[in-house]
């Protein structure tokens, strides 16, 4: 559904358990729900369905006060499809696809979350999406912004429509991840993940909408360099780099954005094939503890 014709605060549905209330965050993504439990979504099918769609139409939803066991926020992701395990972060044994994302003072620095990505564009068949819950949060930082890649693409002008309508771009885990890593389990990393290879303008395979659909761990295009776009080989590097890091640049837009401020309990559940997201890392030395399910999605065209 259009974001144009999105309602104002109102009631929009109720499932067999309740009635869910619909605020709108900003005017391009994002909707707080209220009324609702995720808990009871997971066993509804008509509740679990109003929530779905919602997610379609807003791109991110925001829940508050949602007392669910871990087990729980398993069973809800769940309903959307089968959960993805992280090669690099693990996930609780007790409850498999639950990725525990925890700081505090004896974390490492590093700096993965606070850039602009969408979730695991290295793999072949990126997530569809991924259900995160607040365990424990500053008092003051560690919000989380999402922003709508379609708005994105639709804002871009038509001649760069036209020119990255058939490029495709590499992702990579090793140049994200990996690259903190000694050279051997670097090699080993990229030799269980390759690289994947995804069309910068992806179809969203619910809605038809065109996303774009490149961001932190892309590295560069792997069709670029053709006699149309390149009269000398010196035209390869800054052409193609030029252009993809503008593209990357546009998920900082504001307009496109919409920002979380955490309290315990409280749930992002949001569209990984059209969002971005950038986790603020202005909290130290304050604790940050996070639990995500991640949904496996299918390969973008």
């Amino acid at each position: 559904m259009p974001d144009d014709v999105m309602a104002s605060p109102a009631v929009v549905g109720a499932g067999a358990l309740g009635s869910i209330k619909v605020e709108r965050l900003t005017c391009w993504i994002g909707a707080q729900l209220s009324g609702v439990s995720l808990a009871d979504a997971a066993r509804d099918d008509g509740l679990f369905a109003e929530i779905k769609a919602l997610l379609l139409q807003h791109r991110v939803l925001f829940l508050r006060d949602q007392q669910i066991s871990p087990a729980e926020h398993v069973a809800f992701a769940s309903r959307f499809g089968a959960l993805e395990d992280h090669p690099v972060l693990g996930s609780d044994p007790e409850n498999p696809g639950l990725v525990r994302i925890y700081k505090d003072l004896s974390s490492p620095p590093e700096h993965y979350e606070n850039a602009w990505h969408c979730d695991a564009t290295w793999r072949d068949a990126p997530p569809m999406g991924a259900v995160l819950r607040c365990i424990e949060c500053p008092e003051v930082g560690g919000d989380t912004i999402w922003t709508n890649m379609v708005k994105a693409y639709e804002d871009l002008s038509e001649p760069i429509k036209a020119q990255i309508a058939p490029l495709r771009a590499r992702h990579s885990i090793e140049a994200t991840f990996g690259a903190v890593m000694p050279i051997e389990q670097r090699h080993a990393l990229k030799a269980r993940y390759p690289d994947a290879e995804h069309p910068v303008v992806r179809t969203h395979p619910e809605t038809g909408e065109k996303v774009l659909f490149v961001n932190g761990f892309a590295t560069h295009f792997t069709n670029f360099h053709t006699p149309a776009n390149v009269r000398y080989g010196a035209d390869f590097a800054p052409g193609g780099g030029d252009l993809l890091r503008y593209l990357i640049s546009r998920a900082a837009i504001p307009e496109y954005q919409v920002r979380w401020r955490w309290t315990p309990n409280s749930v992002a559940i949001w569209d990984n094939r059209a969002t971005q997201h950038y986790a603020v890392q202005d909290y130290w030395p304050a604790v940050r503890k996070m639990e995500r399910a991640g949904i496996i999605g299918d390969r973008p065209v």
